[in-house]
């Protein structure tokens, strides 16, 4: 059966290439971006010109915040299961720019909400983030655990939507399933990520900045494993845990249709070993910097995805390696260097 799908964030790095999944196999898709300028807006447009004029594609220039536009959207498209991927993403900008993150991800999450609410929305699903996980040190991160220590507003934003949709899907028994995305990366990717960022400069000989002297470990997650799980979890409606129990609350679950999910490739790779796969993707060795921590940082992120596996018989398998010479060899092509 198909279905019509909404992707928000549709001209953004994993709204993008979900939005090209959706269309190779044959489902009809409404796009929204507002393609704002946080990073290089031709990027967007770039990503957007893979797939604007395919038949089953309409896309939309408005933003989450636009009540009416959204509305709007919802009743004439009238879309069966809807991606909200759209936000302002960053840790580090959100310390400086606090309201874009409310306005964002806060006012405009919930505007998608009401939308669902009130056109019957089969399935919502949305994106989260690991840096959800703020102060927790028990290493692996696990959806069954409590998370109420966010130390960047960026992670309590993606919080408060998880908490927000509980509401929604308790309420009106919208099923919304929340995704804690951990640092993904891959061709057509944000040029204020490490990987971006660190590619261009070692190929400028520029130094590059290593920020807790390279001891972070991040659980990078190649964005066709991303995409995957989206799939897999988009496709299977959140669903109520009937053995959910008050006196011993699981974090991860509820006796409303609301679920939430790591998708993460469970295996952290410190960030010295990460700028090393870049130089040899490169074959150029870098120029480093060691810096301290930064304010809002977590020093190490792991995904545990037993659910994940579980319930979707599925988790992210590829390299870093492979993953980061998918991605030079992309950089290389769309820069012409």
């Amino acid at each position: 059966m198909s279905f019509s799908y909404l992707v928000t964030g549709s001209a953004g790095f994993i709204g993008s290439a979900l939005t090209l999944r959706l269309l190779e196999r044959g489902d009809n898709v409404i796009g929204i971006d507002n393609h704002n300028a946080y990073y290089d807006p031709a990027l967007k447009e770039a990503r957007l010109a893979r797939f604007a004029n395919h038949t089953n594609y309409t896309h939309l220039r408005i933003d989450l915040t636009d009540s009416n536009a959204i509305e709007s959207a919802f009743a004439n498209y009238e879309p069966r299961r809807v991606v909200n991927l759209a936000a302002q993403a960053g840790v580090r900008y959100s310390i400086d720019n606090p309201m874009a993150y409310i306005d964002s991800n806060i006012v405009g999450f919930a505007n998608i909400l009401e939308s669902c609410r009130r056109h019957g929305v089969d399935h919502l699903v949305y994106a989260s983030s690991s840096s959800v996980y703020g102060a927790n040190t028990a290493t692996p991160y696990s959806i069954h655990q409590n998370v109420d220590h966010p130390i960047s507003l960026y992670a309590a934003s993606k919080k408060t939507n998880e908490l927000i949709a509980h509401a929604y899907s308790h309420l009106y028994r919208l099923p919304s399933t929340g995704l804690r995305f951990f640092t993904v990366y891959g061709p057509w990717g944000r040029p204020d990520m490490a990987l971006f960022k660190f590619t261009k400069a070692i190929l400028a000989g520029d130094t590059i900045e290593v920020f807790n002297n390279g001891k972070h470990r991040r659980d990078f997650t190649y964005v066709d494993d991303i995409i995957e799980g989206v799939l897999r979890t988009l496709d299977d409606p959140a669903s109520e845990n009937t053995k959910w129990d008050g006196n011993f609350p699981d974090p991860g679950t509820s006796l409303a249709p609301w679920r939430l999910y790591n998708i993460g490739n469970s295996q952290p790779v410190e960030l010295l070993d990460y700028v090393e796969a870049i130089e040899e993707a490169l074959g150029k060795k870098a120029v480093k910097v060691l810096l301290p921590m930064q304010p809002g940082d977590i020093p190490d992120t792991h995904a545990n995805v037993d659910d994940l596996v579980e319930q979707f018989n599925y988790k992210p398998s590829t390299t870093i390696q492979d993953g980061i010479q998918r991605f030079v060899e992309w950089y290389r092509d769309y820069y012409e260097v």
